[in-house]
């Protein structure tokens, strides 16, 4: 199972390469610290924590592939959750839901230039 973490792990990270800035970011933190917080679940938690992780890196896979080439309008990551799925959920997982939209969603952030910059050249 380690083996199979690892590779998984590495491959999340290596997907997020493709997304922009930002989702990158996100991504990259989200799955650093969920996989630190499942490094002693019980084989059958595991299992079930690395089949959903690789249902992610394939359905993020496929949209960056679609992406290169122009297969969609807009470029959109991830899927809405149906209602089953967050009844399936507990309420911690709500809670880390709610905190990755809030981070998701915030207005981003510009860099702003000095005065004294802007003029030098």
């Amino acid at each position: 199972m380690p083996g199979r973490s690892r590779a998984l792990y590495r491959r999340l990270l290596l997907l997020h390469r493709a997304l922009p800035p930002a989702l990158r970011e996100l991504g990259d933190r989200y799955v650093k610290e969920e996989f630190r917080k499942h490094k002693a679940a019980r084989p059958a938690e595991a299992q079930r924590f690395l089949r959903e992780w690789e249902d992610y890196a394939a359905l993020i896979q496929r949209q960056i592939n679609e992406d290169k080439h122009n297969l969609r309008e807009k470029s959109v990551y991830g899927i809405q959750l149906t209602e089953e799925k967050l009844n399936d959920f507990r309420d911690e997982q709500i809670g880390q839901l709610k905190e990755l939209m809030d981070e998701a969603t915030k207005p981003n952030k510009k860099p702003t230039v000095s005065k004294d910059l802007e003029h030098k050249t």
